[in-house]
């Protein structure tokens, strides 16, 4: 199972999209959490893309659903953990993603910078989408 992050699928939902998820992983490998359900779907301006979005995206399997006081703990370790390092994670967001991974052990698939500064202080096995 891979956590795909919020940064790519932006990139898959681009016109033209920017990458091709099939190139990278089985449609099968592929599981969400909230907070990426909730940062891609916001994003969305145009209603019918919208809800094509929404449906797949809902049809995906959720990782810690519904989300616990422990994750959210997880999440405030993981960033506090980068502070400490030196290292700046601008979304903290990314945190509560990672702290979802982390505790499915699972890996994150992503485009960005976050991930790989979060994987510097802990055991999160993340593959960049480029």
């Amino acid at each position: 199972m891979v956590l795909v992050d919020t940064s790519v699928w932006i990139e898959a939902f681009a016109n033209p999209p920017r990458v091709k998820l099939e190139r990278l992983i089985d449609i099968d490998e592929i599981v969400i959490c909230l907070p990426v359900y909730q940062e891609v779907l916001q994003g969305f301006r145009d209603e019918f893309a919208y809800r094509r979005a929404r449906t797949a995206m809902a049809a995906l399997p959720m990782l810690e659903s519904p989300l616990s006081h422990a994750v959210v703990d997880d999440a405030v370790g993981l960033y506090r953990a980068a502070r400490r390092a030196g290292l700046t994670i601008r979304s903290r967001i990314d945190c509560l993603i990672a702290a979802c991974a982390l505790r499915s052990d699972i890996e994150i698939l992503h485009v960005g910078r976050d991930f790989d500064l979060l994987a510097r202080v802990a055991p999160l096995r993340v593959r960049s989408a480029r």
